[in-house]
C-alpha cells in the first residue's frame, strides 16, 4: 500500500478474490500483473438521468472489514469514452461505490459513483495521469468510506467521502468496464489491504 497511512498492509493475491460477473478474458503476466478484459458495453449504474440499470461489470472482490482499507493499482492507458477501472465496494446490487479513473469527454477523470438505489457521479479531470500507474485507495471506518487516488508516488488526492453503515457486510476489490465498446484490456498492477486511515485530513 501507499506511504500514508499503511502500516501493517499486505499484498492481496489475485487468487484470494472471487469474480462478480467474470470477465471475457483474464491473464496473469510473468511479473504478476493481471490483465482483464471486461465484456462489451459492461457497466455499473442505477437509474439516475440515463434511465437504465446496468450490473454486469467484472470485479474481483474480497471482504472489506468494518475498519480497514483497500488499494488497487492499474495502468491508465485506455482511450475510449467511458472506459474505466478502479475499486468497487459492494454491499449488494442496490448499494455500492465505485471509484477510479474514467475517460469522459475525451479526458481521464478521477471520480466516484455512490449508489443507494440511485446512482450519482462526480469527476475531476486528470489529463496528467494518462499513461501512468494510478492507485485508488478506499478506507472504511465508522460510518464512512474515504476515497483517495494518486498517480505514481505523488501525494494522495481526496476524491470522495461517502456513507456506509458500520454493520454493512461489504466486499471490495478491482473492477473495470467499458460501457461504449468491447475489446478493452486493463492492466492491474497491485491489490493491497491494510488498516483504515488514521484521519480524514492528515497533516503529515
Amino acid at each position: 500500500m501507499a506511504d500514508h497511512p499503511t502500516d501493517g498492509s499486505r499484498a492481496v493475491d489475485w487468487n484470494e478474490g472471487r469474480w462478480l460477473h467474470p470477465p471475457v478474458r483474464v491473464d496473469r503476466t510473468d511479473d504478476g500483473d493481471l490483465l482483464v478484459e471486461p465484456g462489451a458495453e459492461s457497466d455499473l449504474w442505477r437509474h439516475t438521468s440515463y434511465g437504465f440499470v446496468h450490473d454486469d461489470a467484472p470485479a474481483l472482490l474480497a471482504a472489506l472489514p468494518a475498519t480497514g482499507a483497500v488499494e488497487v493499482s492499474f495502468v491508465l492507458d485506455y482511450p475510449a469514452q467511458f472506459d474505466q477501472a478502479g475499486v468497487l465496494v459492494r454491499v449488494d446490487e442496490r448499494n455500492w461505490v465505485k471509484a477510479g479513473v474514467e475517460i469522459s469527454d475525451g479526458l481521464p477523470q478521477v471520480g466516484a459513483v455512490v449508489t443507494r438505489e440511485f446512482s450519482d457521479w462526480s469527476v475531476a479531470p486528470v489529463p496528467q495521469w494518462r499513461g501512468r500507474e494510478v492507485t485508488v485507495r478506499v478506507s472504511r471506518d465508522g460510518d464512512a468510506l474515504t476515497v483517495r487516488a494518486r498517480a505514481d508516488g505523488e501525494a494522495w488526492r481526496l476524491v470522495r467521502l461517502a456513507p456506509l453503515a458500520p454493520d454493512a457486510v461489504a466486499l471490495a476489490g478491482p473492477f473495470c468496464c467499458s460501457p461504449s465498446r468491447g475489446g478493452l484490456t486493463v492492466r492491474f498492477t497491485g491489490w493491497r489491504q491494510g488498516p483504515a486511515d488514521r484521519e480524514l485530513h492528515p497533516t503529515d
